[in-house]
């Protein structure tokens, strides 16, 4: 699947210089949606491009933050647009039926868990975590989510992944500027199986600075 999305962006990218800002915007909203599309598959072509110049500043820094950008906020719309499903379709529906719309019962299960163990921090961890990325903010709806902190959490999670993603999009622009997309997307997403454990060193210390500072803050309360 991933590579025929692949032929799909590499189209897209022929009228980056005019759209890319919104094809980003819009293929990340589908990507944070109920719909699995790889957020690699965006994101690292999107460093690409802006390394190039080949987005609409023609200027690769310029392109790069702006990527960025379209990348989390399209993120934010496609997790409200599943809060806000869930909320208004409710658990059964969500179970009987999600089947059919790639929301499997043992993944929303899983989600579920996941939220009713960790509250609001899992909308920003699991941001950053293959298959559940998308479905966080299902329970999250199911759950009613004051909607200002899964605002915060979310885009929190989904700037960072964006970065990532785009940073190693520019470094293999950097490196390698006449790469196929598949190779870029596949050389992409072995570097960060690489060092995942980097990733996930990092959000063990943001998790523990965001315990420290809410037992502070509950304590007073």
């Amino acid at each position: 699947m991933t590579d025929f999305l692949i032929k799909h962006i590499e189209f897209a990218a022929t009228h980056a210089h005019v759209w890319g800002f919104v094809i980003i915007f819009i293929l990340m909203a589908i990507e944070s949606s109920f719909i699995p599309l790889p957020s690699e598959v965006i994101m690292i072509p999107a460093g690409f491009l802006a390394y190039r110049g080949a987005l609409s500043f023609g200027l690769p820094v310029p392109d790069m933050a702006a990527a960025i950008l379209a990348g989390t906020i399209g993120s934010l719309a496609g997790a409200f647009f599943n809060y806000y499903l869930s909320l208004w379709l409710g658990r059964p529906i969500l179970y009987r039926y999600g089947k059919y719309f790639f929301l499997k019962p043992a993944l929303l299960e899983r989600s579920e868990e996941i939220f009713r163990e960790y509250g609001d921090i899992s909308t920003f961890v699991c941001r950053l975590l293959p298959a559940l990325r998308h479905l966080i903010s299902i329970p999250a709806g199911l759950s009613k989510m004051n909607p200002g902190r899964f605002s915060f959490f979310t885009l929190f999670g989904a700037f960072i992944w964006c970065i990532i993603l785009t940073v190693i999009g520019y470094y293999l622009g950097h490196i390698a500027k006449d790469m196929s997309y598949a190779d870029l997307v596949h050389r992409g997403t072995d570097m960060i199986k690489e060092n995942y454990a980097w990733l996930f060193g990092g959000l063990a210390v943001i998790i523990v600075i965001y315990g420290y500072i809410h037992h502070k803050l509950v304590g007073r309360k």
